[in-house]
């Protein structure tokens, strides 16, 4: 399966034309979307993922491989899939910000689709980053506390100090090719939350210190009772 798209000057095609041919296949925006919670799948999971035929999911999988946007590793017998970098996850996270705000969502079909998208507004990760009413909620209480500058979520002095209470060494975040901060728009709360080399940083403290757990196989999360705890004490927050 190609994700060619016909048209262009003198018939040729644009990268910009490619990367949306790519995307334009609802099954295909789907495994990115899927991929973005920053794990790695089999092309059976995520067929399974998106009700569609393993053999439909490969071919997917293929072309999304060889148009830059998925990297793919082999373990054993089995095929993992992920986001590039973070660079591509940055920019699926904004074109599925934009596309929410272009176009209104149907409502949830059931009482189970329902719960599902809650979850999802409430909590979830973004690529390697926290997003949701927690993410954008954490970048508001790190402003507030001036350990990010308001407007750019540039990190400030006393936010080096206090990432380094919790064990992050900021200058080797510094010497990775991302930015160290930036903010993206949240598409279910419409504000910005907090990525880049920070935010990734914090979600990974954060699981690894029990303060969060995913929900069955999803991107949403849930916080735990440490977690609670922690979130009261780093960011003045209760959930």
């Amino acid at each position: 399966m190609t994700a060619e798209v016909s048209g262009g000057h003198h018939g040729t095609v644009t990268p910009l034309a490619r990367l949306a041919g790519l995307l334009a296949d609802p099954s295909r925006s789907e495994i990115c979307l899927a991929l973005l919670d920053g794990r790695a799948w089999t092309a059976g999971e995520l067929a399974r993922h998106a009700g569609i035929a393993p053999s439909t999911a490969t071919e997917h999988v293929n072309a999304l491989v060889e148009g830059g946007l998925l990297a793919s590793e082999r373990q054993g017998r089995h095929r993992y899939v992920r986001i590039a970098d973070p660079a591509t996850a940055a920019l699926l996270e904004e074109l599925a910000s934009h596309a929410a705000q272009l176009f209104r969502q149907d409502p949830p079909r059931s009482l189970r689709e329902a719960k599902r998208s809650d979850a999802m507004a409430r909590a979830r990760t973004c690529y390697d980053h926290f997003a949701g009413r927690l993410g954008v909620e954490i970048t508001a209480a790190l402003v507030r506390r001036r350990l990010l500058m308001r407007d750019s979520l540039a990190l400030t002095r006393a936010g080096r100090g206090w990432l380094s209470g919790l064990d992050i060494d900021v200058t080797g975040l510094e010497s990775g090719r991302r930015p160290l901060s930036r903010a993206c728009l949240d598409w279910t709360e419409r504000r910005p939350h907090l990525a880049g080399a920070v935010g990734a940083a914090l979600c990974e403290r954060a699981f690894a210190r029990d303060w969060v757990e995913r929900i069955g196989t999803g991107r949403a999360v849930r916080i735990t009772p440490t977690g609670r705890t922690a979130f009261i004490e780093l960011f003045g927050l209760a959930f």
